[in-house]
């Protein structure tokens, strides 16, 4: 059967004619206290920070406590923030107003799938209420302020209007949307896309806009905007037989709701409203749920999006019900996408849609890792991290950060358009596109980029414990604990990181994380002074101490060139320094192929086969220049190349023996140098003869080119670096 028309595809083609713990058991109902309001912020700066499950043994800080300091970060941020200040509200409301009945002021709508007749309209405004909510938070302009509180205003007019004078009126009076309420009837009639969209998905971006303006900038009428519109679709679904719901979530992009099952148990913590609770829960999909609750990956030739940020959903339900599977299904589909189906960049998916598992290099094009999926991810993978901090979550976080995220903002000004990524391609030759005004994509890029703070540190839920996450020049404020800690870093560049506590003290755990990149040494001093611990790549260690103001923690972890393997083909590589992508820039409309091996001294790394360009972070290899990928521009890159290594060679001794490759497809310098670093040259004679026998074992080698490999081996006496 052909595959639907992705909605990226749509949207060109009306272009074109237009021109390993356990998960803590939740207590349900049971909520920590929300953080106060930092000090020091603007009168009436007021905050109401969702409620947290006291069952989280960790804990986010509020965006707000946590400043980004300079670099590149931050300049991101900053090309965010004027797109935020400059946009204008009346073009975000166009849509509402003219479902309203209300003027709509002469404004035109922003345009792509934000059009006067779009079947997804009014998904914009949710995320533009989610992008000012965040920018006031973080700046606390008062001008953002007044721009999200006339933005919320006229929202609640419009509901107010189609409750008065809908045509059609709405089925309830909570009703808030810029379309009548017929997608969601013909939904309910099993009416497929793209003759409807994704109205439930429509409907999440709005409430979750509106959440977002009361608990980042505490506007009250915000959450009284929402309550409505939740009371009208718990009036929608909560009548609904359970069968009927769970076929209309079975359908693709119609049935896409995003993160309605979150969103609506957020509102429930912050109401008590049972009914919000129970329309959380009409949201079960329940085939794949049960599925990924019982670890049968079954995710194969599924939409992506449509389905990660339900997860994370499912997580929030788990908080609220205390049932185990919607924990268990949440875990298990994070570890079915974040490995099996990721590619070197952290993003997923090929077309909008799940491949077979570990199908990476067989899907390389120019529409690979949707943004909006990384986004989700990322957010599964934060969600997860406070009720299971495990240090795997945080791996995979700074991948998608720092390698996707970071990466999808395009590196110039611009007030008319976000200028951020939809697919971002992984086939050899492609080109990052940008703009996206009015898109899914455009809508999260328009968030990724002005919350890049809100996972650098989280807290034990007793208070005792500091997790430094990422490794971001940033400020962090804990007011309950009187601490000030600043964190100075040329990150994502190589270099050493040092937190200094600038006020407050007292006993604490600082939970450092060690990468899972950092094989090349982790060392951390407090005040000049080595410390002697133990740091595990892919672990956190703990530094206790009864801290005081002038302390200084230094972290350094060097940077290593390294290549990863694509699962299905491990010839298909890319390359990494330290924790940052690195493309190789070129037009080439096929892979390039790479041979490093022969370069290897006794290390064993690719010092010597990929050389410093001059400038930071950049690299030349095969004539080649190898960029890191966050820096946003329009050249054509290969994020992956091939990786020949025809014949067994060490330096300048090459054997003349084919580098025959076993069952898993690893050759025989595969295997031989993953053993590496030698200690010396006798180390490395012996373990290419250890190796070689066992070549000639599995019938690979014949005992004359085991002879000759050897000899290769000991003429070629290589040096240690």
């Amino acid at each position: 059967m052909s595959q639907p028309p992705t909605r990226r595809r749509l949207l060109s083609l009306a272009a074109g004619a237009a021109a390993a713990t356990p998960l803590v058991q939740a207590t349900p109902l049971a909520y920590a206290a929300a953080p106060q309001a930092p000090s020091g912020a603007p009168a009436g700066a007021t905050t109401a920070a969702p409620p947290i499950p006291s069952s989280w043994p960790v804990r986010p800080f509020p965006l707000d406590h946590v400043t980004l300091g300079d670099g590149v970060f931050r300049t991101k941020r900053d090309l965010m923030l004027n797109y935020a200040r400059s946009y204008p509200a009346d073009r975000i409301l166009a849509v509402f107003r003219a479902n309203a009945g209300l003027d709509t002021r002469g404004a035109r709508p922003p345009g792509g799938w934000e059009t006067a007749d779009g079947n997804l309209r009014g998904h914009y405004g949710g995320h533009f209420l989610t992008l000012i909510a965040q920018a006031y938070a973080d700046t606390r302009e008062a001008a953002l302020k007044a721009k999200l509180d006339q933005l919320v205003g006229a929202l609640g007019e419009c509901q107010a209007a189609l409750a008065e004078h809908g045509s059609p009126r709405p089925s309830h009076p909570g009703y808030l949307a810029a379309y009548p309420e017929t997608q969601f009837i013909l939904l309910e009639s099993y009416t497929t896309y793209p003759t409807i969209w994704a109205p439930y998905y429509t409907c999440h971006k709005i409430m979750r806009g509106l959440l977002d303006a009361h608990t980042l900038a505490g506007n009250a009428q915000a959450l009284t905007i929402a309550s409505k519109l939740g009371d009208w679709v718990h009036s929608r679904l909560g009548g609904l037989p359970k069968a009927q719901l769970e076929r209309m979530w079975s359908i693709y992009i119609a049935g896409e709701y995003g993160g309605m099952n979150e969103v609506m148990a957020d509102l429930y913590a912050l109401t008590g409203k049972v009914e919000h609770l129970a329309a959380a829960r009409c949201f079960d999909n329940t085939a794949l749920l049960d599925a990924c609750a019982e670890d049968r990956d079954v995710l194969d030739g599924r939409h992506a999006n449509q389905h990660i940020p339900q997860f994370t959903g499912y997580l929030r339900l788990f908080d609220e019900t205390g049932e185990e599977r919607y924990a268990e299904a949440a875990r298990n589909f994070w570890g079915m996408v974040a490995g099996p189906r990721t590619y070197s960049l952290g993003g997923t998916g090929q077309g909008e849609m799940f491949k077979a598992r570990g199908a990476v290099a067989a899907t390389l094009d120019d529409k690979n890792a949707e943004t909006c999926a990384t986004y989700n991810m990322l957010k599964l993978s934060r969600q997860l991290f406070f009720r299971e901090p495990d240090a795997t979550r945080m791996d995979y976080y700074e991948r998608g950060l720092t390698n996707h995220i970071l990466a999808s903002r395009r590196d110039t000004a611009a007030t008319s358009s976000p200028e951020v990524t939809y697919f971002v391609g992984m086939g050899p030759g492609v080109v990052r596109e940008y703009g996206n005004t009015g898109t899914c994509c455009g809508g999260t890029g328009m968030e990724n980029h002005t919350k890049y703070q809100d996972s650098v540190y989280f807290r034990s839920a007793d208070g005792n414990a500091l997790y430094v996450n990422l490794y971001l020049a940033s400020t962090l404020r804990w007011p309950e604990r009187g601490l000030l800690i600043e964190q100075t870093s040329a990150y994502p560049a190589e270099g050493v990181r040092t937190l200094t506590f600038r006020q407050g003290g007292g006993t604490l755990d600082l939970k450092l994380r060690v990468p899972s990149w950092a094989t090349g040494g982790f060392t951390v001093t407090v005040n000049g002074v080595r410390q002697r611990v133990e740091a595990e790549p892919g672990s956190y260690l703990t530094l206790s101490r009864n801290w005081r103001p002038g302390d200084r923690v230094g972290i350094s972890a060097p940077y290593r060139l390294r290549v990863e393997r694509a699962l299905d083909d491990p010839a298909i590589q890319s390359v990494f320094f330290g924790p940052l992508l690195l493309v190789a820039q070129s037009p080439e409309a096929g892979f390039r192929s790479f041979s490093f091996y022969k370069d290897f001294t006794l290390r064993g790394d690719l010092a010597h086969a990929v050389r410093p360009e001059g400038r930071p972070l950049h690299f030349t290899t095969h004539g080649l220049t190898l960029a890191p990928f966050f820096v946003g521009n329009d050249v054509r890159y290969h994020a992956y190349f091939r990786r020949s290594e025809p014949v067994v060679v060490f330096g300048t001794a090459d054997s003349g023996v084919p580098n025959r490759a076993r069952g898993d497809r690893l050759t025989f310098l595969d295997v031989l140098w993953g053993q590496a670093p030698f200690p010396t040259s006798e180390a490395f004679v012996r373990a290419v003869r250890a190796l070689a026998d066992g070549w000639v074992t599995e019938g690979l080698f014949t005992g004359a080119e085991r002879d000759a490999v050897v000899a290769a081996a000991v003429r070629a006496n290589l040096r240690r670096r």
